[in-house]
């Protein structure tokens, strides 16, 4: 056992016999309930009104000051901090005494008094104490003067692991997720005034689709059948304009086996909407607007974004896909050969990957190439049709061409669009050379999924689709330049 075990063992059997103290002495350390009446940030802002009237809050411990027949502590609830004064001679002899056995990092509840001590502070006047939880581990260090915190605990790897001490010693993490809340509930409150209706589909699938990703890989030991986890919701959703639901949304998580970096978790929250009779205009609009909405809700449509000021308030650019490539590559490649490709990225010293094709290197240039230097928000539209398998042809007669759009912002994808692919014989084309590019090698290649095909040889309406990226909004719009900080708990490699 290292010192620093020894160290952490000492701490917790000396709160194991304060804990064992206040059982002998007749008080319940873990009681059922508790009944606050204001919360901290109540009484704080309504001090006018609340001065030498009874209150009764609850919270965790956070600092103490322990003299002989007074002492001073300060609280955590779920709304802030409040300060709370306690002298033997008020509560009792027995109470305090209890008192002495706690320690930063218990649950206590406090009735008493609203007032304000010689140093100006609102505070609580204690009558009575409660104890509602001994805490046996002691909390990461954390020192306080003069308002300013020092020692916080500021590991990111400890942080994320063990985010319930994160949001202890650092509640600003807080405001994060609460804001994260603020903003699907916004987008929520933004689509069902649209009349859309949010609806559920399968986790669980005998067959995946909607993307191109690598799937998580499943049992079901009842039905003896491979399951993946479902990298899109996009298949199911579109059953359900078929079948005659003309505005649909999900709000849910998705699951790709994909690499993990600033912007990827394995398990992220996508918003994916459907709308019968419209086209990638029509969810280009509604999306900017939604963006900006939300935005506007939250008060970030001015956004410092890293080393990035970003303006949401401003109407959104948009720039056709083959004209980004030819201003970063000074070449048109709409009919780039896969040879006149191999031969660009060997001149900007690009790694060809194994088993390459056309479209992973059209996409790998946009990813390398445009993408980054796109930082206001920008609608990349018109993509290759090898790109967009879900895609519409584009109407100006081009059938190289997709009505398809990915909403750029800061250098990173936020939204994928397309006018959906309604004609289900091209659809099973695209499908099928889908799967002839997994046969050669390509693991995110989609496969052809019949039941689909047969869904939509029933006849499905001209439909716009969107799919938005929850996660990275809420990186945007709280100012935070990795996924796992507005994720509350990350994939992470196991220690």
């Amino acid at each position: 056992m290292s010192e620093q075990q020894k160290s952490l063992q000492q701490i917790m059997d000396f709160r194991l016999e304060k804990l064992q103290k206040l059982k002998d002495a007749g008080v319940n350390p873990y009681p059922h309930q508790f009944k606050p009446t204001h919360s901290s940030q109540e009484i704080l802002g309504n001090y006018e009104t609340l001065e030498n009237k009874t209150v009764v809050v609850a919270g965790r411990i956070m600092a103490l000051r322990k003299m002989g027949k007074a002492s001073f502590t300060h609280i955590m609830d779920g709304a802030g901090r409040i300060q709370a004064y306690i002298r033997r001679d008020d509560i009792g002899e027995d109470q305090y005494n209890h008192f002495k056995l706690l320690d930063i990092g218990d649950f206590i509840g406090i009735e008493g008094y609203v007032f304000t001590t010689k140093m100006g502070e609102i505070s609580i006047h204690a009558d009575k104490i409660t104890v509602l939880a001994k805490s046996i581990r002691p909390l990461p260090v954390v020192k306080e003067k003069d308002g300013e915190t020092f020692d916080a605990f500021s590991d990111k790897e400890q942080r994320y692991r063990n985010r319930h001490l994160d949001l202890i010693v650092n509640p600003e993490v807080r405001e994060t997720f609460i804001k994260r809340t603020k903003i699907i509930n916004a987008i929520r409150s933004y689509l069902d005034g649209r009349d859309f209706l949010e609806v559920e589909t399968p986790v669980l699938q005998p067959l995946y689709g909607g993307a191109n990703a690598r799937p998580f890989v499943t049992h079901h030991n009842s039905l003896d059948q491979t399951f993946y986890l479902r990298i899109a919701d996009e298949l199911y959703l579109k059953r359900l304009i078929i079948g005659g639901f003309e505005k649909v949304y999900e709000i849910g998580k998705d699951f790709r086996n994909e690499g993990m970096d600033r912007s990827h978790n394995p398990e992220f929250t996508m918003l994916e909407y459907y709308e019968a009779y419209a086209d990638y205009t029509d969810t280009m609009a509604l999306i900017e607007d939604m963006i900006q909405t939300v935005a506007k809700g939250v008060d970030a449509t001015q956004i410092t974004w890293g080393d990035m000021e970003i303006d949401l308030s401003k109407p959104f650019a948009k720039k056709p896909y083959f004209e980004l490539l030819k201003e970063a590559t000074g070449r048109d490649l709409s009919k780039a050969s896969l040879e006149e490709l191999k031969t660009i990225f060997d001149e900007l010293k690009i790694e060809i990957p194994a088993n390459v094709n056309v479209p992973q290197m059209l996409g790998t240039l946009m990813d390398d190439l445009v993408e980054p230097s796109l930082i206001q928000p920008t609608f990349v539209i018109d993509y290759p049709k090898e790109v967009s398998p879900l895609a519409k042809l584009h109407r100006n007669g081009d059938e190289s061409l997709v009505e398809r759009f990915e909403l750029i912002i800061g250098g990173s994808e936020f939204a994928n669009s397309f006018s959906e692919l309604n004609d289900p014989i091209d659809q099973r084309q695209r499908l099928e050379a889908q799967a002839a590019l997994r046969e050669a090698g390509d693991e995110e290649a989609q496969p052809v999924d019949e039941n689909f095909l047969q869904a939509m040889e029933c006849g499905m309406p001209p439909t716009g689709g969107v799919g938005l990226g929850v996660d990275r909004l809420v990186m945007l719009l709280t100012g935070n330049r990795w996924i796992r900080d507005v994720l509350l708990f990350p994939a992470l490699r196991s220690e």
